[in-house]
């Protein structure tokens, strides 16, 4: 039952008859996990709370970096540096206490997937990489959960529903990702900064449709937004009864590159300098956080690592910081995909120094 309090906070959308107090005692009734607390978790979630969902899940293992803030408005330059998804919940709080938030200070993977995804009822899929999506994919198949997926690239954007009512799923429409380095991501190749927000209202509208059974659910549809010509454009696609016999999590090249990761303590560090002939040191923060602090190095930046492979030599050791360890563990990976050998992240990065 609504309180008198969400009677009111919810009455510009009750009084929709194709909503109602039914449908927002549907919504509040409602547990939703978002996956990633980025530039589309951030509005799917903010109109989620806004909306009245009851239990939302945020699962992100990363933190806030002054490159996000051109896009991902739910924060502000105050956090950076804070873990996404507790910063995130904390804005969801202040702006519907009604709201409960579960927080996933953690990135999704083959371990946990099943266990968070089997608590909620849709699971909205924010995520920057193809791993990630054909997890939580697969995992949804297992378990029998709607997936809303998102994903933008400079100014276009896509939005679709599957896994809905046995509907088609995600390998139906993508059957296999991409090869390393075949689809650069929005770190190496910019977004423009409206469009996540245009993408994620999209995909926080279907969530509302499903839970609450009005209008027609993108399943089976692939919607496509250009934002510089504002044209839209929708796709039909069909389920392939095969991609609905997974009956376990596969393991795919981007995730291998992560059980390949190894880290190195500070303590370490040191002595490697004093005892490895050939090492480089690589701080991947961008150029403010590095100009503020810094224990050596060169400085390239995550977000243009990739295009700037040429100022690191691939044949020496290579030992990569950030501020907590997360976007070396990224860095790792992308160098380890381009021919890198011998990489190490620093663990707990430069703010384990002061822990």
């Amino acid at each position: 039952m609504l309180s008198n309090e969400e009677k009111k906070r919810y009455s510009k959308q009750t009084i929709l008859p194709e909503v109602g107090l039914p449908g927002q005692e549907l919504l509040k009734a409602a547990k939703v996990l978002v996956v990633g607390a980025g530039g589309l978790g951030c509005p799917v979630l903010q109109y989620l709370a806004a909306a009245g969902v009851g239990i939302i899940g945020i699962a992100d293992g990363d933190e806030v970096d002054i490159s996000n803030l051109q896009r991902q408005v739910l924060y502000t330059t105050a956090d950076v540096g804070k873990g996404k998804a507790a910063t995130a919940a904390g804005k969801l709080s202040a702006l519907n206490p009604n709201v409960q938030c579960d927080i996933y200070p953690f990135f999704i993977d083959n371990d946990n997937a099943l266990d968070v995804i089997g608590g909620y009822d849709i699971v909205v899929d924010g995520s920057d990489n193809f791993a990630t999506r054909y997890l939580v994919n697969d995992a949804c198949v297992i378990l029998g959960k709607p997936m809303v997926s998102g994903a933008i690239y400079k100014f276009e954007g896509q939005v679709s529903v599957f896994n809905y009512k046995v509907g088609p799923t995600y390998r139906c429409l993508f059957p296999e990702a991409p090869g390393l380095g075949e689809s650069p991501n929005c770190a190496e190749i910019g977004v423009v900064a409206t469009l996540p927000g245009i993408v994620g209202s999209i995909q926080a509208n279907e969530v509302i449709k499903i839970i609450t059974g009005i209008g027609e659910v993108l399943s089976g549809r692939l919607l496509m937004v250009d934002t510089l010509t504002m044209s839209n454009h929708t796709f039909h696609f069909t389920l392939n009864p095969i991609n609905r016999n997974i009956t376990a999590l596969q393991t795919t090249t981007e995730q291998q590159c992560e059980m390949l990761l190894k880290e190195v303590s500070y303590n370490e560090f040191q002595a490697m300098q004093l005892n490895v002939k050939s090492l480089q040191l690589v701080d991947v923060r961008e150029q403010e956080e590095h100009e503020i602090f810094n224990i050596g190095g060169i400085n390239v930046p995550l977000s243009r690592l990739d295009a700037d492979l040429a100022l690191l030599d691939p044949s020496v050791l290579t030992i990569v910081y950030c501020a907590s360890g997360v976007r070396g563990k990224r860095s790792v990976q992308l160098l380890l995909q381009n021919g890198f050998t011998q990489v190490l992240n620093l663990q707990g990065g430069v703010n384990g120094l002061f822990t």
